[in-house]
């Protein structure tokens, strides 16, 4: 077998097996880059919300008032979130959750329309119904997401030395660690799999018995699996689409994620599944031993 029939066949069992999957950082970023070039200078002419769960506790009536008429100053991402900074001075922060997102034509699940002085039609999607809307004015925002949200991972705050000592004051498996969002900012399952795998990390060793080291080589690793997510445009594995229509390429690229069975990449050892904080975990048992060598053995 080739291997690109390989990946094709693990791209579609990836697209069954793993729909609860969030929209990480590379999608989300992906999607901002799409829609920034489009919205921003855009007013929004018509603001039409179909399901009010989306806004939920707040009255669907009352955020397409607050929306309706406003001109989109700038398109930004947060970690998860998306963020359409409106020159009133409000900003709608929107959190994908498991399968939202935009699409510049008419899709199925659609569960708002933002209609543009341009003419351009802007639908977000939502299958499950789990992603949310929500206005806040400039004072609310940064205390808001502040509570939420570490660095983000490929700014500067996020640092070697941020994340050893956030490490070090956990004693929790390192793979549970690293999907809260206090920690690294917008990442989740897939990519800090990735990491682990590129860093040589097992997932169940406890977050405090990372050196110095091991935490700058892990710091170096999320940087990477990051880039190499946006730079494919996030990965595809159920209902993630770009706004334009695309599909991500990441899922091709996986070295552990939803790979059991298969041999490793680096040392062809077979690939092991187990859980961690509830979540489908995927690591090398060969080059990522849960046990650390004493020195000098």
């Amino acid at each position: 077998m080739s291997s690109g029939t390989k990946r094709l066949e693990r791209t579609a069992s990836c697209s069954t097996s793993f729909r609860s999957e969030l929209p990480e950082l590379p999608e989300v970023e992906t999607i901002r880059a799409q829609l920034a070039p489009r919205l921003e200078g855009r007013t929004l002419s018509r603001v039409e919300i179909l399901d009010p769960r989306l806004t939920r506790p707040h009255d669907l009536f009352e955020v397409m008032e607050e929306l309706e008429g406003d001109r989109v100053g700038s398109v930004e991402r947060r970690g998860k979130y998306l963020l359409l900074r409106l020159e009133s001075g409000l900003s709608l922060l929107v959190h994908l959750r498991m399968t939202g997102s935009f699409g510049f034509t008419p899709m199925s699940h659609e569960r708002a329309v933002l209609e543009l002085d341009d003419g351009s039609r802007l639908a977000y999607r939502d299958v499950r119904r789990f992603g949310t809307w929500l206005v806040l004015e400039d004072a609310q925002l940064e205390p808001y997401l502040a509570a939420k949200n570490g660095p983000e991972p490929l700014g500067s705050r996020f640092t070697a030395s941020w994340l050893t000592q956030r490490l070090a004051a956990r004693r929790a498996p390192l793979k549970a660690v690293l999907l809260d969002q206090r920690v690294v900012a917008g990442l989740g399952n897939i990519y800090a799999d990735e990491a682990l795998w590129r860093s040589r990390l097992n997932p169940l060793r406890p977050a405090n018995d990372m050196s110095p080291a091991e935490a700058a080589r892990l710091h170096r690793s999320i940087r990477v699996a990051l880039r190499a997510g946006i730079d494919r445009q996030g990965s595809t594995l159920s209902d993630y689409r770009t706004p334009e229509g695309n599909t991500g390429g990441m899922q091709d690229e996986f070295r552990v994620y939803g790979r059991d069975g298969e041999p490793c990449s680096r040392c062809g050892t077979t690939i092991s599944k187990t859980r961690v904080g509830g979540r489908g975990t995927w690591f090398c048992p060969r080059c990522q031993p849960l046990s650390v060598p004493e020195a000098g053995k």
